[in-house]
């Protein structure tokens, strides 16, 4: 997965970069097919500001979080973007296991046309 992550008005530190790469590689859990992740740190006034996107088969989930800490604000970002993930995950399953109808709307063939003989 590519990860490219922004800070804007902020000090990226290395642990704040490694926490991020952790945090996001365990999203594969979720959702194997991740094609890109990118976040976006800011300070705005008194507040960080963290925004997540993940690709994930066209389609985009998007997450972000305000908190006094840049830390705090990515990992509720995160937890949030996990949550996305498993919910779009749960749905996809469910749908799979959904059992099929015939085209026509025909009720479908019974195993038992043939049924034993009495003598």
């Amino acid at each position: 997965m590519k990860i490219s992550i922004t800070a804007r008005h902020l000090d990226l530190t290395p642990s704040l970069r490694q926490f991020t790469e952790q945090r996001l590689e365990k999203l594969h859990r979720f959702a194997p097919d991740i094609h890109g992740a990118h976040v976006v740190l800011s300070q705005q006034r008194a507040a960080c500001l963290a925004e997540v996107t993940v690709r994930v088969n066209g389609t985009e989930f998007v997450s972000s979080h305000g908190h006094a800490e840049a830390g705090a604000a990515l990992e509720r970002a995160i937890d949030r973007l996990e949550e996305q993930l498993r919910r779009h995950k749960d749905r996809r399953v469910t749908k799979k296991q959904r059992p099929t109808r015939p085209l026509n709307g025909a009720a479908p063939p019974s195993d038992d046309l043939e049924a034993p003989e009495e003598e």
